[in-house]
């Protein structure tokens, strides 16, 4: 059965042949990551010395290779062998005890006859378990399956040994405890191998996405042919043809058609998103209606699924500091338990006087039920469901311990523009002192700006493309810079920009529209002004609008006692604008990318576990100075070296969730730690014979049943933190 020992049993093998550099083995997914020269040592020399070692070489896995796949099949098979051994093993061992507990009279050859109905279903049920703690033995790796290997070795040599009077009376026979503990340990591997499996799920669905082919458009003879390629041929550059309902093979950027693509399962964004010519597409996403062609940008490892996939897969494979602490236990565990489990055998047999056979079972029920597998799955298994449940929320947490010092926090600092804010100005407000209506008067003003590079056109068309919007025909337009610009439609003339283009054309501005022209500029908005040659039409002003959930968010970490600051580099004036609007009382405006990474400092030394969240770009010294630095991501720029936690769709309802989340598996850790540790704690007393005045043995066939039943339970809560949905997405 797979625990913390065997782990460090590979890890310790592998690093020491010649040309390995590290090793990293996860407990979970049974995979080993190895930095080793080719020119020293191979592949398969690898795979020879784990074989060699008593555990089984399974293949490569690359999370582009079908290889994936022959791996899974194998994985398949070993669950079906050892079902099989199960179902065997208790068959005899259900014999064995009725042919026990039966009046049958066999003329005193009871023992002869179960031996011969043990032996062949004892080779079969327990072979696996005992060859692998012989070849532990052999490397001097004292793991459980030597204690395995102990326990049912000494059952039934002692049988054997008894069944031919070697060791006087033989009617206390252990045959049946032999076979039935070989089918309690084969059945905690089988429910532990398939629970594990699932733990692993989150994973499982993002390497699903990856498609396998890809429907190219190519040019041979000056003619144009589409052509369905193995997806791994698919070069930079190529045009990929997408119909509805397919899944888009890699990342890239559409040049012809439109559609609604489902990014779900790749951000976390329920809600199918528009893409347009010029639009980029994620690799992995589902294609709803339209059909389209793009030209392919990112391909293999360097697809965004392909980076969030290995993003996971590396915060699965690490470890939180509290997993020191377990494997500190666990080293000097099994010594532990064998001194406890030889004294209590010595205090049975020779103080008390008990049978031989009657020692050793006590013997063998502690070694047994003493297994430290559930302590040594603990923490992983939590690790893996919390990882990959924060992945299906569009939110990466790149390390365990980012997990654990996450349910610290006690401090929030936001940036705010592209954080707090969207980051790109929009249309806000539209001010009309005209007899046209609001959509004639924005279709004007449209009109004219399409033909300007300044960033507020861009936001009167709240940054989508021009060609998209229904404008009229311009004449004479012309770019008067520092001031505006200045147009014909329709024979009419228009001027359009701050109050100096105005001044220019002799434009008058009332009292009430310059106060309310001010009045936008207090409220954090950048405003232009509309007019003909004669008098102003309107006021129509952009701002970086706040984002949608940024309130939500905030209002959500107040309630989780933690408290908030924004730290800008914009003006006061903008700033407390912003921070009173989504609720945050203190504001550090007009600062630096320095002085923000000093703030940082600054509530560290005063004892705050400080977050900080931010693009990543401006702020990545203080995101990497922070316990915790959240960086806000897109769906194409995922890798942003600088956060410990990235949020995929920049949400900061992801940002809480990410802290809930954390807050959620820490908690688990701790209860699987608890229930670990209180399985040992109750057994090893009761198996050394506590109970044995009230006439209770407890028999190893149940010390290995309580034995499984600990990893099952350990197992069994990890998965149930699956189905937890963050508080801030149940509001």
């Amino acid at each position: 059965m797979t625990c913390v020992m065997c782990s460090k049993a590979v890890t310790s093998a592998i690093s020491k042949m010649p040309g390995v550099y590290s090793i990293h083995v996860n407990l979970i997914s049974e995979t080993a990551e190895v930095i080793f020269n080719p020119t020293v040592v191979t592949v398969k020399d690898i795979g020879d010395r784990i074989n060699s070692i008593g555990y089984e070489y399974m293949g490569i896995h690359d999370n582009n290779s079908i290889n994936n796949n022959i791996i899974e099949e194998k994985h398949n098979q070993n669950l079906r062998k050892k079902l099989h051994r199960i179902i065997v093993g208790f068959f005899f061992s259900a014999i064995l005890m009725y042919l026990m507990f039966s009046n049958f009279n066999f003329n005193g050859n009871e023992s002869y006859i179960q031996l011969a109905i043990t032996i062949l279903p004892f080779i079969y049920v327990c072979s696996p378990i005992i060859i692998s703690g012989i070849n532990s033995i052999k490397h001097h790796n004292l793991n459980m399956d030597v204690m395995y290997t102990l326990g049912i070795g000494i059952s039934f040599i002692a049988s054997l040994l008894s069944t031919f009077g070697l060791l006087g009376e033989s009617h206390f026979m252990l045959y049946d405890t032999s076979i039935m503990l070989g089918s309690f340990l084969m059945l905690g591997k089988y429910l532990e191998d398939r629970a594990k499996s699932k733990t692993s799920d989150s994973i499982n669905k993002l390497v699903e996405l990856k498609a396998t082919e890809a429907t190219i458009e190519k040019t041979i003879n000056e003619k144009t042919i589409t052509e369905t390629v193995d997806i791994n041929k698919v070069l930079k550059g190529n045009i990929v043809v997408i119909k509805p309902g397919e899944k888009i093979p890699l990342d890239g950027q559409i040049i012809e058609g439109k559609s609604y693509v489902d990014e779900s399962l790749v951000t976390g964004e329920s809600t199918p998103i528009e893409k347009n010519v010029g639009d980029v597409v994620i690799g992995g996403s589902i294609n709803k209606d339209g059909t389209f062609k793009f030209k392919v940008t990112n391909t293999g490892d360097k697809t965004v699924l392909s980076q969030i996939i290995s993003m996971v897969q590396d915060a699965q494979n690490s470890s939180p500091p509290i997993q020191k602490l377990a494997d500190k236990v666990i080293t000097y565990f099994i010594p532990g338990i064998l001194t406890i489990a030889v004294i209590c055998f010595i205090i049975w047999y020779v103080i008390y006087g008990s049978p031989l056979l009657y020692s050793l079972s006590i013997f063998i029920s502690i070694v047994v039920v003493a297994c430290p597998c559930a302590l040594g799955l603990a923490i992983p298994t939590a690790l893996t469901v919390g990882v990959g449940l924060a992945a299906k929320n569009g939110i990466l947490i790149k390390d365990g311990q980012t997990l654990e010092v996450s349910q610290q926090i006690t401090h929030v600092l936001l940036d705010k523009t592209g954080t707090i804010t969207v980051g790109q100005p929009v249309l806000s407000n539209i001010i009309n002192y005209s007899t046209e209506s609001d959509e004639e008067v924005l279709m004007i003003a449209r009109s004219i700006e399409q033909y300007s590079q300044h960033p507020i056109a861009q936001a009167l068309f709240n940054n989508q493309k021009k060609n998209e919007f229904e404008l009229y025909d311009v004449d004479e337009f012309e770019n008067i810079s520092g001031k505006g610009v200045q147009a014909t439609i329709n024979n009419r003339d228009y001027i359009i920009g701050n109050k100096k283009i105005l001044n220019d054309n002799n434009v008058p501005i009332p009292e009430n529209i310059l106060k309310d022209f001010e009045n936008e500029e207090l409220n954090m908005k950048t405003s232009i002004i509309l007019a003909d040659n004669k008098n102003i039409i309107a006021i129509l002003s952009v701002s970086d609008v706040i984002k949608e959930n940024s309130k939500k968010a905030i209002d959500q970490l107040h309630k989780m006692n933690i408290k908030t600051t924004m730290i800008s580099g914009d003006n006061k004036n903008t700033s407390s604008i912003v921070a009173k609007q989504v609720g945050i009382s203190n504001v550090v405006s007009e600062v630096l990318p320095q002085e923000k990474l000093d703030y940082v400092k600054k509530l560290q030394s005063e004892g705050e576990i400080v977050a900080f969240i931010g693009d990543g770009i401006n702020d990545a010294p203080s995101l990497t100075k922070s316990n915790v630095g959240i960086a806000i991501g897109t769906g194409t720029d995922v890798a942003i070296e600088s956060g410990d936690i990235i949020l995929i769709n920049g949400d900061l309802l992801n940002a809480v969730a990410s802290i809930q989340i954390s807050r959620k598996t820490m908690s688990r850790v701790r209860l699987n730690l608890f229930w670990a540790f209180a399985y040992n704690v109750v057994l090893i007393p009761i198996a050394a014979g506590a109970l044995i005045p009230w006439n209770i043995l407890f028999r190893p066939e149940y010390s290995a049943l309580a034995m499984a039943l600990s990893s099952v339970t350990v197992i069994t809560l990890s998965l149930l933190l699956r189905s937890y949905v963050p508080e801030i997405f149940r509001e």
